[in-house]
């Protein structure tokens, strides 16, 4: 926020314009001032210590004023509420809180008890120490109260600034005075900076650890006897929040209420918003959701500082070193954010990857399942890189959590154009029964099952591949289900996918008719490249019930014959990389050659080229020697 309108109201007499006067001036003005000052605005150089332009605006309590007062009241940042005597004091319960209810407005209001100096002449003194408090207690909107006096110049600056703190740094979002503890939010806020912080994740900020948190928050690091004095405060207060390991969690929270009950609260803030927290204790949208636009034909893939951010996380929290996440260690990971993503819980995660004999991801599903989320949400990864605290590089200052994702090029529907990306989509269609979950199960290295159960919502199994040449790539298979002819007719879904398998049962005569029937009901499905795949080749061979058996049918349309497979097999592992190979370069993956509008018709160019070439040769020879 750079700027703050206080409103100054209360009872006639109560010295509001004497307030804002003797702030300006910084003297008492003796003579008589108007009734009501004008709107003054105060530069940040001259304002009170924080750094926003602050506009005053006095007003009048008589009732023929009412409306711009109700104006003015409705416009404001924060109510400076100022009473005198013991008349205007029971008027702020009696008509001026009330009253501000009645409009509706929820800004702070700050509580000042004027002419302090006449303190001994009308207990004013013992009205602030004595009613103040049954006052706060009552009307939870008074933010703070404070006692001032214009004639001896006596916390005017002080006031203001409470009026300007009470908006940049309000308490009630952190402090629950009733309670005298923060608020949950605020705890979990705090807990999530403690978690960023404890880089070796041991449960502890130990002094280098504090060092670079200062440094962060406040730009410079912590003297060895300052960092001393801050433990043994904490300890003061829990005897356990301080170890020879460093400081607690709970510790860190401690030293934070601390600041709160002390009205230090802009400390608390200024930690907050180092680490992206708005006023209503909420990460900013722009932190979570940066600017990140993926054009037509392209899609979203980590970057190496993606990958690396990635992996470093995934070895800091695999605390028994076994290779896997266990449900505790991914629950310590993911304490920052939200929980699970919700693209994970919908792919019934971790069984859409890759995890040890445990059920426990690995390195490789953890990277898979990433790469996965990239592609079909890349604001997902976005949202948890910032959760789980990736910080782009020292040498990109301006950077954000895109630095951690990259855009692929575009991707050309050609025949003989290679697909540029490091993940691939592949939909496995074919015959209920005909094995398309078995191959996903063994994708994923699962033991295989003979019980048969049938494929109700989409499933997903994404795992990487390596190519012959030691290429690398993830693969993403999946299974449509019940969704598999709104899939089909959906030419927009349709578009994400880079290859089609179609599977059918070499046992079963019914199977591959499907195949037929589909290519026929959905004529599109011809603008994908394409393989076909015979499954439970463990089993006899059968006659297809089809017009055409699967090898004549696949030699009509200029394609390979059908791979013959069993996922009981050992060598199923190369089916995958014939599956990436034929996605990232499907010449002879389109059925007849075809191509789309745009094919490729560089030989025809390059032979015209050659013909004009050729002929305008021809005529200078010709020209030379009529000549």
């Amino acid at each position: 926020m750079t700027s703050v309108r206080i409103c100054v109201c209360g009872d006639e007499g109560t010295g509001k314009s004497s307030l804002i006067t003797s702030l300006v001036k910084d003297v008492f003005v003796t003579t008589k001032l108007q009734p009501v000052l004008p709107q003054i605005t105060i530069p940040p150089s001259l304002a009170t210590p924080n750094n926003v332009t602050t506009t005053i605006v006095d007003t009048s309590a008589f009732p023929r004023e009412r409306v711009e007062l109700n104006k003015e009241i409705r416009k404001c940042n924060a109510i400076l509420l100022v009473y005198s005597d013991h008349y205007s004091y029971e008027r702020v319960a009696l008509f001026w809180m009330p009253h501000f209810r009645s409009l509706g407005v929820n800004v702070p209001v700050i509580l000042c008890a004027n002419k302090s100096d006449l303190a001994a002449d009308t207990h004013i003194g013992q009205v602030v120490e004595d009613e103040m408090l049954p006052l706060m207690a009552e009307f939870k909107e008074i933010d703070s109260c404070i006692r001032t006096s214009a004639r001896e110049h006596h916390n005017i600056n002080e006031v203001f600034f409470l009026c300007q703190k009470a908006v940049t740094d309000p308490i009630a979002p952190l402090f629950d005075s009733k309670e005298s503890n923060l608020k949950p939010a605020c705890v979990s806020a705090l807990q999530r900076v403690f978690y960023l912080c404890d880089r070796d994740q041991d449960g502890y900020l130990n002094d280098k650890e504090v060092h670079d948190f200062q440094t962060k928050c406040f730009g410079k690091p912590l003297g060895d006897s300052d960092l001393h004095s801050i433990k043994e405060t904490i300890l003061r207060y829990n005897s356990g929040a301080v170890t020879d390991q460093g400081i607690t969690q709970t510790g860190f929270v401690t030293l934070n209420k601390i600041f709160a009950e002390k009205g230090r609260h802009e400390t608390v803030w200024l930690i907050l918003r180092t680490f992206h927290y708005t006023n209503s204790i909420s990460l900013h949208s722009s932190f979570l959701h940066p600017k990140f636009d993926v054009p037509p034909n392209t899609s979203a893939e980590l970057s190496p500082a993606g990958y690396r951010f990635f992996v470093d996380l995934f070895l800091l929290h695999d605390k028994d070193s076994d290779g896997g996440l266990n449900t505790s260690e991914l629950s310590a990971l993911f304490a920052p954010t939200p929980g699970l993503p919700s693209p994970w819980l919908d792919s019934s995660f971790p069984s859409s990857t890759v995890s040890n004999e445990g059920g426990h991801i690995t390195l490789q599903g953890w990277l898979a399942q990433w790469s996965m989320t990239t592609f079909f949400s890349p604001s997902t990864t976005l949202a948890y890189l910032a959760y789980l605290g990736f910080e782009p590089p020292a040498s990109s200052p301006r950077a954000t959590t895109t630095s951690a994702l990259k855009l692929t090029k575009p991707r050309k529907r050609r025949k003989r154009a290679t697909v540029e990306r490091n993940v691939l989509l592949a939909y496995v269609l074919g015959h209920p029964g005909s094995g398309k979950s078995s191959l996903l199960d063994a994708f994923l290295a699962r033991p295989f099952s003979s019980t048969y159960h049938p494929t109700i919502k989409p499933r997903t199994a994404v795992n990487s591949v390596e190519l012959p040449g030691g290429k690398q790539c993830t693969l993403i298979l999946e299974e449509l289900g019940e969704l598999e002819p709104a899939i089909l007719e959906n030419q927009a879904k349709l578009t994400t996918a880079d290859l089609l398998v179609y599977t059918y049962d070499s046992s079963d005569p019914d199977s591959f008719s499907h195949i037929t029937n589909l290519r026929s009901t959905y004529p599109h499905l011809d603008d994908l490249p394409a393989l076909y795949v015979a499954l439970k080749a463990d089993n006899d061979k059968t006659t297809q019930r089809s017009e055409v058996q699967p090898e004549e049918y696949t030699a009509a349309l200029g394609m390979s014959k059908p791979l013959h497979v069993s996922v009981t097999w050992g060598s199923v592992s190369e089916l995958f990389v014939q599956i990436a190979e034929a996605a990232m370069w499907p010449v002879g993956a389109y059925p007849g050659g075809k191509e789309d509008e745009e094919g490729d018709r560089t030989g025809l160019w390059i032979a015209l080229g050659v013909v004009i070439c050729a002929g305008a040769a021809f005529v200078g020879i010709w020209r030379r020697m009529k000549g």
